[in-house]
């Protein structure tokens, strides 16, 4: 039994969250002096409005005034002229005004969410034993979880966050590092994923899943028709910076990539999805690097390359583009020396944990989606959110929707309009197109939004993170397992 997740009924946790949450991929940053501002004024501004309009002040934040309520906030803690959300002074005490700013009607497609077998089959091992450590005492979400279990990071769990608590249409369970006997989230359990999703989805493809490969781990390479045929997988998941002696690969220059492509050409399943940028702890963060997409994308125009996080570098300040900066600067850089073009090619930048962390700086925010607009174009940038490690990808949604790139950065540094139209092509026509959903027959099916129409009659959101929020959080897990990564 999935245990009913803390719910925060006297309303002690804002709405959108502005905070150092990691993945547990990274260490968490401490939130800025700007961000403190920005949660202080939200919950000031929080209880004065619930009282002015006679509410509790959990059912305030549950509304979507609470939400807009924060971005303004922020707004008001980042007086800067890059980047701000588009919240009208009404929208935090008007219902009417704070659903137009932060609702809406797009199709959305989350092409990176996680969850985790909670039978702990995969706890074997020591890459089992770096799990087991890094989701038993890193993860906040532990104390959700019943005593010796972790059905909080369950299938159940990805349901009620993703498809109850947010906006999302279609989401795809993405794989994770690890061998096949200690990965926690293990080929069978991803298929069991997706069949426990259908049933509060609906017949249509409501949940995807990807095949994890490590192709420099014996039997990997061999495994791929297993996942194919049987399992039915519809991408691939590459972590090239992991080795069984914690020594990766770059995929334009080795035998394990080619053999990969090889296997995905002849499955027919030709969607690589690739983790760069985020160095993994205690691994090289050479491999790390996204210097390899361009080339890879270029060599293998028949493969379709989704570079996860965008390269992003946690600690690094995003700012106009400079070649020989780090960060996302390094995938723009892949990006124009192979001659890719705005809007063409093969090569595409995956939004997962990299909005989330800057949506809270939202200067550096506009330099990135800047960046990623300018050189990938509106139809190469896809949504993805890392969820459940942050908990419901709601507030990363509503952000989201509302923020505007300023006239004054688009003006200096040549960055195209987040345009309306340009956030449904990166919330899921992206995706869509990439995957080959059949858009008609999704929305013909109406069990999710009748469901999620029933449970939002009476919303009861955690508004909960689940990754670790501090160093020495981070470091439980380290100290665990000797220095190898978590």
């Amino acid at each position: 039994m999935v245990r009913t997740p803390d719910l925060d009924p006297e309303g002690t946790r804002l709405p959108i969250k502005f905070d150092g949450t990691s993945n547990g991929e990274f260490f968490p940053r401490p939130p800025t002096v700007k961000q403190h501002h920005t949660n202080r004024l939200a919950h000031e501004t929080a209880t004065e409005n619930a009282k002015k309009l006679g509410m509790g002040r959990r059912a305030f934040l549950v509304s979507s005034m609470g939400a807009a309520t924060t971005l303004a906030a922020c707004n008001r803690a980042n007086p800067g002229a890059g980047g701000h959300y588009a919240m009208a002074h009404e929208a935090a005490f008007e219902p009417e005004a704070a659903d137009a700013a932060i609702g809406g009607d797009e199709f959305i497609f989350d092409v990176q969410t996680h969850c985790v077998d909670p039978s702990a089959a995969w706890a074997t091992g020591r890459d089992g034993e770096i799990w087991e450590a890094a989701l038993s005492r890193a993860f906040g979400q532990s104390t959700q979880c019943a005593d010796g279990s972790y059905d909080c990071y369950s299938a159940q769990t990805l349901a009620r966050e993703v498809y109850l608590d947010s906006d999302t249409d279609v989401a795809v369970v993405s794989a994770l590092w690890g061998t096949a006997e200690s990965n926690p989230t293990p080929i069978e359990y991803a298929a069991e994923a997706r069949g426990i999703i259908e049933q509060i989805g609906g017949d249509g493809a409501r949940c995807l899943i990807h095949g994890g490969v490590l192709p420099n781990d014996p039997g990997e390479l061999e495994a791929m028709d297993e996942k194919a045929e049987v399992h039915g997988v519809d991408a691939w998941k590459m972590y090239p910076q992991w080795g069984p002696d914690a020594e990766g690969f770059f995929l334009d220059e080795s035998d394990y990539a080619e053999r990969t492509f090889a296997n995905a050409r002849r499955l027919g399943k030709t969607i690589i999805a690739v983790h760069k940028g985020i160095s993994l702890y205690g691994l090289d963060p050479l491999y790390s690097s996204p210097r390899d997409m361009g080339n890879a994308a270029v060599s293998n125009p028949d493969l379709t390359f989704l570079v996860y996080h965008s390269g992003f570098q946690p600690g690094v300040t995003e700012t106009a583009y400079d070649p020989d900066g780090g960060g996302v600067d390094r995938l723009i850089k892949a990006h124009r020396d192979a001659g890719l073009r705005p809007n063409e090619g093969n090569l595409y930048a995956e939004m997962g944990s990299l909005w989330r962390y800057f949506m809270g700086r939202p200067d550096e925010a506009a330099h990135v989606m800047g960046k990623l607009l300018q050189t990938f174009g509106e139809e190469r940038i896809i949504w993805g959110t890392d969820s459940i490690w942050y908990g419901s990808p709601q507030d990363q949604i509503q952000a989201f929707r509302a923020f505007e790139i300023g006239a004054e950065y688009q003006e200096r540094f040549g960055y195209p309009a987040l345009t309306p139209e340009a956030k449904r092509k990166i919330f899921g026509l992206n995706g869509a197109a990439v995957y080959g959903l059949d858009l008609e027959e999704v929305a013909a099916d109406r069990t999710l939004l009748e469901r999620r129409a029933d449970y939002r009659a009476d919303p009861n959101p955690s508004f909960a993170t689940y990754g670790p929020k501090t160093r020495r959080e981070f470091m439980a897990n380290w100290a665990a397992h000797g220095g190898r990564p978590g």
